[in-house]
């Protein structure tokens, strides 16, 4: 397997293929100039979506071209029993990659970290996982934003994390964190991938296994956020090898859709969704990890491939190896928003397709039970295969 067409997630996973969807759309020719306003009309309930796609919700930006950085850095698996030493260190090393990003040329905008530099990955219980979580915000957000305001940067970067309104649960979560130190977005991983790990699935909770308790609590809007911000409106994710979520927040005025992964991604999967959806995307994965417990330094080759891409899946910028680097490339926003428009998405025709369809297993099944580690969880998971 090339790097450029797929790349392993933790060596188990194999056999994935791109999901059926909305992948064979047709691109969506560039539109008159935007407006710097919501369209005439737009209400709270229309989640974001302008009724004139040309007009979507924007905030100004701060300066006509934006400079992002993502940072292909190590991943290091924490202690399950006693993770603060680890935690420490791994947080000591994200702040020293941060002054290395922005010592050397010149000061980026926004700083781009993988899904778990903070934690790592190992196939931790509930248990372990309660120890290794941290909570958002806390000391080690604290620490990061303390960065954000020395360089006056946005940085994002994932995390376990746990909630007091959600006690047991485990979250996976991705932060953004502003240039006055505020927290810009705390945002669920919206869905786990399933059936690919052999003997387990993951116990993280996502949006779609509490989707009810999480619409109750937080409205229909926030399971899909868009952050409006000074530097472009961002959407982050975890979730890959679903252009569904995608759409849905290119439809929502997403311009910048940051990715993060660890162990692996589809390459092709991320250019292709900043093709079809005409938006910047950031994919960044970890680099190659010596001393990670557990694990090779390049575990089913699946390190590296960090990557920055343009409005028609070109690369602006790509990692030249897999180990840690920064990746830069200035994005042209204002240029970008005097043409940009949202999909000019057709639901109509698949729409009654999308009604007979049944998902493999329902949403939020977390909210009936936990799973008390991964093979609690692929047992659990088998008995509510609606597919069986």
């Amino acid at each position: 397997m090339t790097q450029g067409s797929r790349i392993d997630r933790r060596r188990m996973m194999t056999g994935i293929t791109g999901l059926a969807g909305l992948t064979a759309l047709e691109g969506m020719s560039m539109a008159a100039a935007a407006a710097d306003k919501p369209a005439p009309g737009s209400k709270p309930e229309d989640l974001g979506v302008p009724a004139n796609g040309r007009a979507y919700e924007r905030k100004p930006l701060r300066s006509d071209v934006i400079t992002v950085a993502a940072v292909q850095s190590r991943v290091r698996s924490v202690n399950g029993q006693t993770p603060a030493p680890g935690i420490r260190a791994n947080l000591a090393h994200m702040l020293e990659l941060i002054d290395k990003v922005q010592g050397f040329g010149g000061t980026k905008d926004l700083l781009c970290f993988h899904e778990f530099p903070l934690q790592g990955w190992n196939p931790w219980d509930r248990k372990e996982l309660e120890r290794i979580a941290i909570t958002i915000p806390g000391p080690e957000t604290e620490a990061i934003a303390a960065k954000a305001r020395q360089y006056n940067c946005y940085i994002q970067f994932g995390a376990y994390a746990v909630d007091k309104d959600w006690p047991g649960h485990i979250l996976s979560i991705t932060s953004i964190i502003g240039p006055t130190g505020e927290l810009v977005a705390r945002d669920w991983k919206a869905r786990n991938i399933v059936g690919v790990f052999p003997g387990f699935e993951l116990v993280t909770t996502t949006i779609y296994n509490a989707l009810d308790r999480f619409v109750e609590m937080y409205g229909v809007d926030a399971v899909i956020p868009v952050h409006r911000t000074d530097i472009g409106n961002l959407a982050t994710s975890s979730t890959q090898l679903e252009p569904e979520l995608f759409r849905a927040m290119a439809l929502k005025g997403a311009e910048l859709l940051l990715r993060t992964a660890s162990g692996g991604f589809n390459a092709d999967d991320v250019r292709m969704t900043s093709m079809y959806n005409r938006v910047f995307s950031v994919i960044v994965n970890n680099s190659v990890s010596p001393d990670n417990p557990g694990f090779l330094d390049d575990p089913g080759g699946g390190s590296g491939g960090t990557e920055i891409h343009g409005p028609r899946g070109e690369s602006l910028a790509k990692a030249s190896g897999k180990f840690e680097q920064e990746v830069v490339a200035r994005l042209p926003m204002a240029a970008f928003r005097r043409t940009h428009q949202i999909p000019d998405f057709h639901l109509a025709l698949y729409q009654p397709v999308f009604d007979r369809y049944r998902p493999r297993q329902s949403p939020s099944l977390f909210n009936r039970y936990l799973p008390t580690s991964l093979k609690d969880a692929k047992r659990y998971l088998d008995e509510k295969n609606n597919w069986r």
